[in-house]
């Protein structure tokens, strides 16, 4: 596959994990910020390559072939975040964009040796859960803080926007994985949250809890 093509087929996997209705070309141009014309282009080349089911104006779905190799690239780029964080001391706002690239590597062996010299870790610096070299997803427990009731007390376990931006916020209010959140009030005027962490109160909005995965303990 071209470069382009992983792309797209990371591009639907992500989308067909939150929806499991068949994908909008609008939704893929959308994401791709690219015209639906070319999204439609791109599709016809990976139906005929038995990557995705696409018709016209009823959407797209990945094939199980699509399905795996969309998963494979999705581990490679989760594992480089890994590798970039844990061994050559990037921060997790850094990682994204290098990975975008490490990602469209095709040796086997040579992701296969990275995830063993990393001790096979289950999941990325934000969270994310990395498939192993079957396809095989590891479960990961979780809920937004949004969703959290009041008096109870997450652990970070990921992120839903690992924008630059969202991840620098994190990092100055010193929020990370693994960081203890309690939820002490919410306004319904906005949803907005008072939240504790180590003993000092925040308020954050409603967008930044509905981008805060925790785990209930």
């Amino acid at each position: 596959m071209t470069y382009s093509e992983e792309n797209y087929l990371k591009i639907i996997y992500h989308l067909s994990v939150v929806s499991k209705a068949d994908i909008s070309t609008n939704a893929i141009a959308h994401e791709m910020q690219t015209k639906a014309s070319s999204v439609t282009d791109m599709l016809k080349k990976l139906a005929e390559k038995e990557l995705v089911s696409y018709q016209k104006y009823q959407g797209v779905s990945l094939t199980q072939k699509g399905f795996f190799a969309a998963k494979m690239i999705v581990r490679k780029h989760r594992l480089w975040e890994v590798f970039l964080v844990e061994k050559l001391n990037f921060t997790w706002d850094e990682v994204h964009e290098i990975a975008e690239e490490l990602e469209h590597i095709q040796s086997d062996k040579l992701i296969n040796k990275l995830d063993e010299f990393l001790d096979f870790p289950s999941k990325d610096p934000h969270g994310d859960p990395i498939p192993d070299r079957n396809g095989n997803l590891p479960k990961v427990e979780k809920q937004l803080l949004s969703e959290l009731a009041i008096n109870k007390t997450g652990i970070c376990v990921g992120v839903k926007d690992s924008s630059t931006s969202f991840l620098q916020y994190l990092d100055k209010q010193k929020i990370a994985l693994g960081t203890q959140i309690k939820v002490i009030e919410k306004e319904s005027f906005d949803n907005s949250l008072t939240i504790e962490i180590n003993g000092n109160k925040l308020l954050i909005t409603n967008k930044i809890a509905g981008n805060l995965f925790v785990k209930t303990i």
